[in-house]
């Protein structure tokens, strides 16, 4: 399958240099399994003991059984699941990822114990935009649709904004203030790192609900990064979703 990238009309950018997803885990045979959840519902014997299809041919079975022809049957999706590492997006990614009921687990930095990192940003040890988040200089709108441009000048203002916050910061921590006290003269946008756990159907509700024109553009770009995984992982699957529901807004599967 050809994969294209979700582009936002808003204003279509380049991947962001430090925006991460790697896999830590999964549920191995994920169509098969579905398939023996949705066999046991009306097989009279106990599954365990039944014949499995291959899992290209349980996919198959299933879509054609739970999801074609607007069936929607969804739920048998929730019992395989995939888990990401997720790195260097910024904190109104966070915010918007878990806004709406979407089924997901997420554990993620708090910077409460995690603000070791400012520190070397404030004194030019490390890329400053290693540890902040600001959109690249371009035209973009809003969301009444008025258009509007991020100019190299006003980046650079920005920039040094959150230089001058990491160094504050290093400042209150050095006086003896709690992490928790002295990360909120912090920029919105620093980076955070977190792990998510996705069941299938959470999976497709999640991309239902980002992958959408009208969500943020870094979060469209975290869908652009899950998608080969849910490919690889669920090809059969994933072909279904990304023909039938993929940036059409379809909620809650």
């Amino acid at each position: 399958m050809k994969w294209m990238r979700i582009k936002s009309k808003q204003c279509l950018m380049m991947n962001d240099p430090y925006f991460r997803v790697e896999l830590l885990s999964l549920t191995l045979d994920p169509q098969r399994l579905i398939w023996q959840a949705m066999h046991q519902d009306y097989s009279e014997l106990l599954v365990a003991d039944e014949n499995v299809p291959s899992e290209s041919k349980a996919g198959e079975i299933a879509i054609k059984r739970l999801l074609a022809g607007g069936r929607g049957h969804f739920g048998v999706l929730e019992h395989p699941s995939i888990t990401f590492s997720v790195g260097y997006f910024p904190h109104s990614v966070m915010q918007q990822a878990r806004t709406h009921r979407v089924g997901v687990s997420f554990d993620v930095q708090s910077m409460r114990y995690t603000g070791k990192r400012i520190g070397p940003a404030a004194a030019g040890q490390v890329n400053l935009e290693e540890v902040f988040y600001l959109r690249p200089v371009g035209e973009y709108r809003d969301r009444q649709g008025k258009r509007y441009q991020y100019t190299k000048d006003q980046r650079e203002k920005d920039l040094k904004l959150c230089a001058d916050a990491a160094t504050r910061y290093e400042e209150l921590v050095s006086d003896g203030f709690s992490e928790e006290h002295a990360r909120g003269i912090l920029p919105f946008d620093y980076r955070q790192h977190f792990v998510v756990t996705f069941n299938m159907r959470s999976l497709m509700h999640f991309l239902d609900l980002r992958a959408k024109d009208d969500a943020q553009l870094e979060i469209h770009q975290l869908c652009n990064l899950l998608l080969p995984y849910f490919h690889k992982w669920a090809p059969e699957m994933c072909n279904w979703y990304t023909k039938n529901r993929l940036g059409r807004a379809r909620l809650s599967p």
